[in-house]
Parts: C-alpha cells; sequence; structure tokens
C-alpha cells in the first residue's frame, strides 16, 4: 500500500471517530433532559393535600344565593349571604332554607384561618346565656370564649339585614368540633347558634348559575 492510500485511510479512520463521537454525546445530552420515549416523567410540583381544589362536592368558598348545598342527606338552598370584614380578614355566612326547621335559622359560614374551615349552624335559644361569660356549658358541654370583636358586612339576596352594617361576634370553642356564637347586627338583640364543623367533602354544592 502507498504512502497517499495510507493517509487517506487515516482521515477516513478519524472522520468516523469524530461522527461517532458527536452521535454519543448528543444521546447522552438527549437523555439526561428527559428526551425520548425511554425517559422518565417529571415528578409534579409540590401541592396542598387540603386546598380547595380537592373539595369532591366543589369549593365552599364559591358559594353565593341562588345556590344549593347538599348536607347529611339534605339539599337546602341558599336565600342570602353575609360578607364579613373585619380589618384584612374576611369571611362568609350564607343563610339557608329550613323547611324541615320551620321558624329555625340555618346557616353555613364559610373561612380560611390559614386552613379552610366550614361550619355548619343552627339557631339555639340563649336562656339566660351571655357573651360576656368566658365559659358557658350548655346540653352538658363547655364552651371556652376565643375570639370577640366588631365586623363591617354587605349582605346579598335575603338576609333579614340591610345592605351594610356592623356586627358584634363573640366566639366559643367546644370539644371535638363543636362551636357557639354569638351575633348582634346594629346594636340590636343577641343572636345565638351551635355550630359543628363540617368533615371535608361532606357538603356538595349546586351552583344556581
Amino acid at each position: 500500500m502507498g504512502e497517499t492510500a495510507i493517509v487517506i485511510l487515516l482521515a477516513l479512520i478519524l472522520v468516523a471517530l469524530v461522527v461517532l463521537i458527536v452521535v454519543l454525546v448528543r444521546r447522552r445530552s438527549g437523555a439526561g433532559k428527559g428526551a425520548g420515549t425511554g425517559a422518565p416523567p417529571q415528578p409534579a410540583a409540590p401541592r396542598d393535600p387540603f386546598a380547595a381544589g380537592d373539595q369532591a362536592g366543589g369549593d365552599p368558598r364559591t358559594i353565593k344565593a341562588g345556590d344549593m348545598i347538599e348536607y347529611l342527606g339534605v339539599r337546602y338552598f341558599v336565600r342570602g349571604s353575609l360578607r364579613m370584614r373585619e380589618g384584612g380578614y374576611t369571611w362568609a355566612e350564607h343563610l339557608l332554607d329550613a323547611d324541615q326547621l320551620e321558624g329555625v335559622k340555618v346557616w353555613v359560614s364559610v373561612e380560611e384561618d390559614p386552613d379552610l374551615e366550614v361550619v355548619w349552624w343552627t339557631e339555639t335559644e340563649m336562656g339566660d346565656m351571655s357573651p360576656s361569660q368566658k365559659t358557658i356549658t350548655l346540653d352538658g358541654v363547655e364552651y371556652r370564649r376565643e375570639e370577640h370583636g366588631t365586623a363591617d358586612y354587605d349582605s346579598e339576596g335575603t338576609t333579614g339585614l340591610g345592605v351594610k352594617g356592623r356586627v358584634e361576634y363573640a366566639d366559643y370553642t367546644g370539644p371535638k368540633g363543636r362551636y357557639l356564637s354569638f351575633e348582634q347586627y346594629g346594636g340590636g338583640q343577641w343572636e345565638a347558634g351551635l355550630g359543628e364543623r363540617v368533615p371535608t367533602g361532606a357538603l356538595t354544592i349546586y351552583p344556581g348559575g
């Protein structure tokens, strides 16, 4: 073999090696970026397991007058809503129709502090109860006062109140997700209600449009 042929052969071998190296580098780079059909799936972004989007029956924060909600197998229409605000803190109370409890107010409150908390309320007779007391025992259950303050509200739909106003409130907490609340609208008489925390997913919301 002549000298010229040897030089050409070596050049071809060198070109082949360069091409092979380039191909291998590109394949390795593509695999590192998850490219190709055999690449593993990208991990999901971290998320809050208690986020409102996981509510099976809808997001309670969207409840408004005209909606229908179902709780413990009974359906209720939302007659009106109160949008409360105290400083930078906001929450909502929704008045429900209660034909099976004629003359008794039933409502549901929705707030985030910071987790979403939904409470089902039923009006109760006060008797000699007073929100000035630090503890109140009712039907054998002891409630301890947790909050006392005043808030502004906007009224929507049918609530029996004006479009805007102020409310004084006193909230008590009992065992196992039980609550007792007092509210006084516009300096009127105190109203009291007993509450129970609604488990996640136990409330189904049917939007009224």
